[in-house]
This record gives C-alpha cells, structure tokens and sequence, in this order.
C-alpha cells in the first residue's frame, strides 16, 4: 500500500472520508474529491499526504481535471474509487423524471466519468484498479422506497462486470471490483432526495470504520466483487434462488416502509 496513488470520490465525508484515513495510516497517496471545500480539506488534514481537489463529478470536465491533478502532484494513480452517490426516498410509482434522472447522473454516470478518465493511463501502464462503490441495494430491492437509487445501482453493477469483461483479455492486469454496503452509519439517509432518516440511528447500522476497512482489504488483495457484512452472499444467494421471489419479499429482510425520521 505504501505509496499507491488512490483517488476516492465523495471524500467528504462517510465512506470516503473514513477510506482516505485509513489509507492515510496505511501509507498511501490518497486523491480526495468533493464538491465542500472545508469538509474535503479537513479530511485530507488527516489522511497522510492527500491532495484535495474540489470537483463536481456529475461534470465529465471536471472528473478529467481530477485526473489531471491526480498526475500533476504523483505521476501517476493506481486504484480510482468511485464512491460518490446519493440516495432516494420514493416509491417506483412516484418517480418523476427528474428523479431518476438524478439518481442515473450521480450513482451511475459519475462512475463512467470515473472509468474513462483513468482507463487510458491504466492502459498504459498495463494496470491499475477501478473499484466502484455500490450496495445491497444493487442486488436485492431490499427497500422499495429507495427504488430509483437500487436501479442505479444495480446499472451500476452491469457496468462494472462489463467492463471487467471488456477488459479480461486485452489488459488482464487492470482489476474492476464492484463493493457492496448495507446500511452504514453515515449521514446517507439525511441527504437522500425527498429526505430520510438519519443512517446513524437505525439499527444495525454498520460502522464505518468497517466499511472503509473492506475496501482498504481490497485495495491490498484485488477481486472482483465483495461485500462488507458477513452473510450477505448468501443472503443473496438465496433469494435469486426462491422458487417464488415474490413470496421472498414478504419476509424480513425487506421491509417496504421508510424508518421514521
């Protein structure tokens, strides 16, 4: 790890944040970005030798100046996180357009940024790894008032095995991983669209030391895919093979209120 160049969107806070300062402490170069300036420097003041760059990643112009930064002050970069996203609380039968356009521009179209800006250098150097972060969510409709947000991710994840799969033969040492949380304990839920309620207080809200610890674990032993609570793939496992998925869905995990606020 020491010395490896990590560029980590959504610095600010939450799981970017709690990565850079992990990675900080364990001698890597981080490249933080982030549209709050104040936030992102306070964060940057605490995860080693870290560059804060105050970007919009929902602008392709702007991920490209990330990139170009990123080699200005290290030369190269090495591992591209793209951990930038927002939540959603509405019903698929409420969705408007500009919700779903939203939640495609900032879980699933910053990402892309993300991957096309750095491909080229990983290219070049033969190899580099792109982990996007994405969610339970992405996998299993765990909670249809975020319906929006788990169609994102699960483009998300399409996107990401595609690439992986572009990439196997031409360029096999360039890793894509896809990360996939549950509920963490961040402010996720207050900034969802349509309001929410506080992550930190719901329970079983993972840590998200924890978080930042899976993807630090990554980082040091690349696969392809990962998830940050025990049980998770099994729990998946066994719903995509219910003989009724509907019946599935009417049993705890899911639950098809939003917590109270």
């Amino acid at each position: 790890m020491a010395k490896r160049v990590v560029v980590i969107t959504g610095a600010s806070s939450g799981i970017g944040a709690a990565l850079a300062q992990t990675l900080g402490e364990r001698g890597a170069h981080s490249v933080l970005v982030a549209r709050r300036e104040a936030e992102l420097k306070a964060v940057a003041a605490r995860s080693g030798e870290a560059l804060a760059v105050v970007a919009d990643v929902t602008k392709r112009a702007d991920v490209k100046r990330v990139f170009d930064d990123a080699m200005s002050r290290f030369g190269q970069v090495d591992v591209w996180v793209n951990n930038a996203g927002r939540g959603i609380t509405r019903m698929a039968s409420e969705l408007t357009d500009d919700d779903i356009d939203e939640m495609m521009l900032v879980n699933v179209k910053s990402a892309v940024y993300g991957m096309q800006a750095v491909l080229p250098h990983f290219k070049e150097r033969g190899k580099g790894h792109i982990i996007n972060v994405s969610s339970l969510l992405g996998r299993m409709p765990l909670a249809p008032f975020r319906s929006a947000y788990s169609a994102s991710k699960h483009a998300l994840n399409a996107l990401t095995a595609s690439l992986r799969m572009e990439l196997r033969g031409s360029h096999p040492g360039i890793t894509v991983s896809s990360v996939h949380p549950g509920v963490v304990a961040t402010d996720f839920g207050l900034n969802a669209k349509h309001g929410g309620a506080d992550s930190r207080a719901l329970p079983g809200a993972q840590p998200v030391d924890e978080v930042a610890k899976v993807i630090a674990d990554l980082i040091e032993t690349p696969r392809a895919d990962v998830y940050t609570r025990p049980g998770a793939r099994e729990m998946i496992a066994a719903y995509y093979a219910a003989e009724d998925m509907g019946a599935a869905e009417s049993k705890p995990p899911f639950f098809t209120q939003p917590p109270s606020r």
